[in-house]
């Protein structure tokens, strides 16, 4: 094309929610699937959300799981059993529009399909993915993804949930912590030193001995069912481990997976947080006129914009690269670390646009923010992943 039948072509309008014309990397189907889940959470969970974040709880969490599961959002990106086979992408569109509207919405959905299914897919027998996985994938059975402990969080090769080969069965004891679904779940998948290495184990949650106590008294990621996992002599029929993987190569691989979710989904909750802040500009008025029209406001809003967007461009970027097969974890490392970092900064910034109403739930943005800070800290701690990228720049292993 020669430069003057270029400069013919129309130009879109600037949109200033989508300044560099970033729908353009989608197609029809990438396009469907973002609307889907856009339509489902402005529907069934924004009018809500505010209600349920101050209460902490998350009531008709199996009715929602039903309805996430009837649109084809838990364990979309898995192939066969009931799950939808979705592109990394389109995956990756359903996490930020989930959190758009909740980071507590947004990780039921993750846990479920990155971590539970994602496990069993993997990792478990033929007999273990018919027996769990369709259930799971339509929403009427959830799971959960027991690794963390109460002394143990980063440092995964030092937990003390013990697995003990007893004649052909297995007896599992311990704790786990910090456990989103743990309470409402049919199925834990949990992690546990055995004498052949660290194993997982496919754990029906009605089994004796094991119980899943709620955790309250949160001040982040309210709108969540969160739990301790207790197992006390939870004794399991052989075929209950999965027999995929030993080591950790196993629940690593699972954090993969659900940290390629959260470099989308922060982006959901920055973008919800600059949009109610954009909004807001525009119609707030002091000294005579919209507080959007002072500089100061402006450079918040260009700073918000640009992190933002390049944040949604970057994982854009991982997406492709997962759906060729070509991902690598220190990359997700780089997203993860990066996006979350950025989503905290452009809610603060959010918040200050708003002023004192930025602390009100009438608008999301402390809900955000908030919430952030657990999205921060879980599935790796900002010092974890700078350890990682540290190690790849590097060659040398500063962890210990």
């Amino acid at each position: 094309m020669s430069a003057s039948s270029a400069s013919s072509v129309p130009r879109t309008p600037f949109a200033p929610t989508d300044p560099l014309g970033l729908d353009e990397l989608l197609g029809p189907e990438d396009l469907a699937v973002r609307d889907t889940v856009r339509s489902w959470a402005a529907d069934r969970v924004l009018p809500h959300i505010a209600q349920w974040y101050e209460d902490g709880e998350l009531p008709g969490i199996r009715e929602l799981a039903r309805e996430l599961g009837s649109i084809g959002a838990l364990g979309m990106s898995l192939e066969g059993y009931g799950c939808a086979g979705a592109s990394a992408v389109q995956y990756g569109l359903a996490c930020l529009e989930l959190e758009a509207a909740d980071s507590g919405i947004r990780s039921l959905v993750s846990v479920q399909g990155s971590l539970a299914m994602y496990a069993i897919w993997k990792y478990g027998s033929e007999e273990q993915k018919q027996r769990w996985l369709p259930g799971m994938a339509a929403g009427e059975l959830i799971g959960c993804f027991g690794l963390t402990e109460p002394d143990v969080g980063s440092d995964p090769a030092a937990m003390r949930t013990y697995a003990k080969r007893d004649g052909a069965d297995w007896v599992l004891n311990g704790r786990k912590m910090w456990i989103t679904n743990g309470s409402v779940a049919s199925v834990a998948v949990v992690w546990a030193q055995t004498d052949e290495g660290i194993r997982g184990f496919a754990v029906p949650t009605d089994a004796a001995g094991f119980s899943a106590p709620e955790i309250k008294h949160k001040w982040s990621l309210r709108a969540s069912v969160t739990s301790e996992l207790v197992m006390d002599d939870v004794r399991l029929p052989a075929d209950a481990v999965l027999p995929g993987v030993t080591g950790l190569k196993g629940p690593l691989g699972c954090l993969s997976h659900a940290r390629y979710g959260i470099v989308w989904g922060s982006m959901g909750a920055a973008r919800a947080s600059f949009e109610s802040a954009l909004d807001y500009a525009r119609t707030r008025e002091q000294f005579g006129r919209p507080i959007g029209g002072f500089q100061l406001t402006q450079a918040k809003l260009a700073d918000m914009a640009l992190e933002l967007h390049k944040g949604i461009l970057l994982a854009h970027h991982l997406g492709r690269r997962m759906d060729a097969g070509t991902l690598r974890p220190e990359q997700i490392s780089f997203g993860k670390l990066n996006n979350v970092r950025e989503a905290i900064e452009i809610c603060r910034t959010a918040r200050t646009i708003l002023g004192a109403n930025g602390i009100s739930l009438e608008y999301p943005v402390m809900r955000h923010a908030t919430n952030l800070e657990s999205v921060l800290t879980y599935e790796g701690t900002v010092e974890m992943h700078q350890l990682v990228l540290g190690k790849a720049l590097t060659g040398l292993d500063a962890f210990r």
